[in-house]
């Protein structure tokens, strides 16, 4: 009975010992748990479910971001390049992502891949040089996009519009491309964003869209304002008429009052998409400066200082001409000039055996004796 009771004493002490070291690793895991949920990263703030580093001088996305985040701002700081090693563990609860004013260049591959249910996204104010195509996932859920004050030179449209036209953005309904460098936009910029909803160009230097550019994307809203545009295309007119619901804004952009802009200002008088028409005004020709474009009358409308302009540029142009006709012409006499010169004597040597010849008949005819002589001879 004793050795019994000894072995039954031993063995639940033994229990007892494994009980309570499974207890112990319990409770690490779930202190680790709550550590990876709750410990904020060093530089930043952190409250409830948001996260703030910002103007930190960080130069990469810091670990340990807490696993319940849903809102994160990362602005002001010095992070170039964004890769698929950015965000280390999964945020799956992340909505907000703010990416603005960090001198950003690269934006990587697989990048946001960890970032499943990311909605809005702002990469405003960076230097953009690359940005991949591939940097969302194919089921990525992206509704808001900006992308302000990101290109900054013409030659990187390019990249814009390699990562509009093949990346997958099913469920995008605004984007954000306002103070860039875009000039033209081309026509197939936007004709994948089939959700796309609001567009903002504002301030993009715009100073034509092509045909077809606005067909595809069922816009609500698009703001125009702040370009370069002189007038409106009438293939970009007859596209916004067939989106009845479609509102425009095209105030602060240099309008050219002259017999060009007729069909525009036509259209403007008749249209209500146009939200505000009343701020539009004249920006050519000097008469008509600050005038507003409704209050123009389409005999105000004249093309004769351009034609006046060309003209004298065609006079200038064929003065020059001339000028450099007569420069070779003068060269190729000098070139020639002994030649000329030997051609001159010949043609005097010429003239003066002709006057000579002539001289003499002359004084055979007036003098009889002489005529008499000149007969007797022939005989």
């Amino acid at each position: 009975m004793r050795l019994l009771s000894a072995q039954c004493g031993c063995s639940c002490g033994a229990i007892r010992g494994t009980l309570s070291k499974h207890g112990v690793m319990c409770v690490l895991f779930l202190l680790l748990i709550v550590l990876s949920i709750h410990c904020c990263p060093d530089k930043c703030v952190c409250s409830s479910h948001t996260v703030k580093c910002q103007n930190q001088g960080l130069d990469a996305i810091p670990h340990s971001i807490p696993a319940n985040t849903k809102v994160l701002f990362i602005t002001g700081n010095h992070i170039t390049r964004i890769s698929n090693a950015s965000f280390s563990a999964p945020l799956a609860l992340l909505t907000d992502l703010y990416l603005g004013g960090n001198e950003l260049e690269h934006v990587d591959a697989m990048v946001f891949d960890d970032l499943p249910n990311l909605v809005r996204l702002d990469l405003s104010n960076n230097s953009l040089q690359t940005l991949s195509e591939k940097a969302f996932p194919d089921d990525n859920k992206l509704q808001l996009l900006n992308l302000s004050s990101c290109f900054n030179n013409f030659s990187t449209t390019e990249v814009l519009l390699d990562f509009l036209r093949d990346g997958n953005f099913a469920h995008l309904t605004t984007l954000d491309l306002s103070n860039n460098d875009l000039l033209v936009l081309p026509s197939a910029l936007f004709s994948t964003l089939s959700s796309l909803v609001t567009l903002s160009l504002q301030n993009s230097s715009v100073i034509a869209v092509q045909n077809g550019t606005l067909k595809l994307p069922p816009l609500r809203d698009l703001d125009l304002r702040d370009n370069s545009l002189r007038d409106l295309s009438a293939s970009l007119m007859q596209e916004i008429t067939l989106k009845p619901g479609l509102r425009v804004r095209l105030a602060g952009n240099p309008w050219r009052c002259d017999c060009f802009i007729e069909d525009t200002l036509m259209w403007l008088k008749n249209s209500t998409q146009v939200a505000d028409t009343q701020n539009l005004t004249c920006a050519e020709p000097e008469l008509l400066r600050h005038q507003p474009l409704l209050q123009v009358e389409p005999l105000q409308l004249k093309c004769s200082s351009d034609m006046e302009g060309v003209l004298e540029t065609s006079y200038v142009f064929l003065g020059l001409v001339l000028a450099l006709i007569g420069v070779i012409f003068l060269l190729v006499l000098y070139l020639n000039r002994k030649g000329i010169k030997r051609w001159m004597y010949n043609i005097r040597d010429a003239c003066r055996d002709h006057m000579e010849g002539y001289h003499y008949r002359y004084e055979i005819n007036s003098d009889p004796r002489l005529a008499n002589l000149s007969i007797n001879s022939d005989v």
